[in-house]
């Protein structure tokens, strides 16, 4: 399992995906986030994935709860929710090929 924040933990055996309906559909908590941390890192890869489809992710969200990845798909389709709750958003949707 790995850890995202206090008392908040997700598997592979799609605990993970739970997370995602409860941010798109239900109320948020906040349990912190170290900002310094989300700042440090790294550009999506090839290996990050939407979090609800399965697709390259393109877009980093850090939420109170912990942190989200979205398609373009899924992104666009939530921008108004991810507007509204996010902390920081990592958007690299202009490297799609087109």
């Amino acid at each position: 399992m790995k850890s995202v924040s206090p008392g908040l933990s997700f598997s592979a055996s799609g605990e993970r995906n739970e997370v995602v309906w409860n941010f798109l559909h239900g109320p948020c908590f906040d349990v912190g986030v170290n900002t310094m941390e989300e700042t440090l890192k790294p550009t999506l890869t090839t290996a990050d994935r939407c979090d609800a489809c399965g697709a390259q992710a393109y877009v980093r969200v850090t939420m109170p709860f912990g942190e989200l990845l979205f398609c373009a798909h899924h992104a666009a389709e939530h921008k108004s929710k991810i507007d509204e709750l996010a902390i920081s958003i990592v958007d690299e949707r202009e490297r799609i090929a087109r």
